[in-house]
């Protein structure tokens, strides 16, 4: 891509990037657990997420696949989530290894969504592979093309709830030579030759998106989402809230965490109370009216 064509395309674009989602899981690694995939806590962070959260295949893996005692319990996914709702992207891209491979939703079924949007995001991805991944990449959804269901994944979250557009995960390398417990080679390239072509064809990938993608997408589409779709529910703003106090704070709110579920039931409860006393209230105010009524002299 000549470069005016790329400044012309950058100028229209906003980009946001996350260079690292599992920080503590990377200091794992590091330390010398080249195979740990979790995060510091033993929770596989793409099963945090809240759409199908928690079920578990028949080849469920409790140590692989650690959901989490319920969705968003860790900081890392409740972090994404937050800036996905606030950022309100038109394009997610979720980047991982271990194969090549371009990825639309669904990673919980066995099928892709239906309806021109879908159709809209195939011809993307497979764009992107017969110029960038030279028809290497497996094309599909998650869960129709890697041999298994994955639950509670950040990509699922980002099509079903924040209704991103065109959500993707692309896998972009991996080495089928390397044992099961050569972990780095099999998610890493380990010569320069290697890495530099996966770098260029990579980030000419991205440049592609940044050109073609908003030529695939209904701008409007996420201006017409109704306002009631953008709530969120009472768990989400509590977990949102004690987040935001706990990042001005510091530890000092960690107290609150042993109480959430309690706030939670109080909260319902309270919001139960307050309806069924307007429901009397009004009933009340129905019947009043009509004793009145009734009272006028005809």
């Amino acid at each position: 891509m000549d470069r005016a064509s790329l400044n012309g395309t950058l100028e229209n674009v906003v980009i946001k990037v996350v260079p690292m989602e599992n920080l503590n899981g990377r200091k794992l690694v590091e330390a010398g657990n080249l195979c740990e995939r979790r995060n510091g806590r033993g929770v596989d962070l793409n099963r945090n997420w809240s759409v199908d959260w928690g079920k578990k295949e028949k080849d469920y893996d409790p140590y692989e696949e650690n959901p989490g005692i319920a969705p968003f319990s860790e900081p890392e996914t409740q972090i994404m989530r937050k800036i996905a709702i606030s950022f309100d992207p038109h394009i997610w891209v979720n980047v991982h290894s271990g194969m090549e491979a371009l990825f639309m939703p669904y990673d919980h079924k066995n099928r892709t969504p239906d309806g021109l949007p879908s159709q809209r995001m195939r011809l993307l991805l497979e764009e992107l592979n017969n110029v960038h991944c030279h028809k290497r990449c497996m094309i599909g959804s998650g869960g129709g093309s890697v041999g298994y269901l994955a639950h509670g994944t950040a990509t699922d979250y980002m099509h079903d709830v924040v209704r991103v557009p065109m959500s993707f995960t692309f896998e972009i390398y991996g080495d089928n030579t390397a044992t099961l417990k050569d972990c780095f080679k099999m998610f890493n390239p380990v010569d320069h030759t290697t890495f530099k072509r996966v770098l260029n064809d990579w980030s000419a990938a991205f440049f592609t998106i940044f050109k073609l993608g908003p030529h695939q997408i209904d701008v409007h589409s996420k201006a017409a989402v109704s306002s009631m779709d953008k709530w969120v529910s009472i768990d989400e703003y509590f977990d949102g809230y004690l987040m935001g106090r706990r990042n001005r704070y510091g530890k000092k709110m960690e107290v609150l965490e042993v109480g959430m579920q309690e706030i939670r039931t109080y909260f319902r409860l309270f919001l139960l109370s307050s309806v069924l006393l307007l429901f009397m209230f009004c009933s009340r105010i129905s019947k009043t009216g009509r004793q009145i009524v009734s009272a006028i002299p005809i």
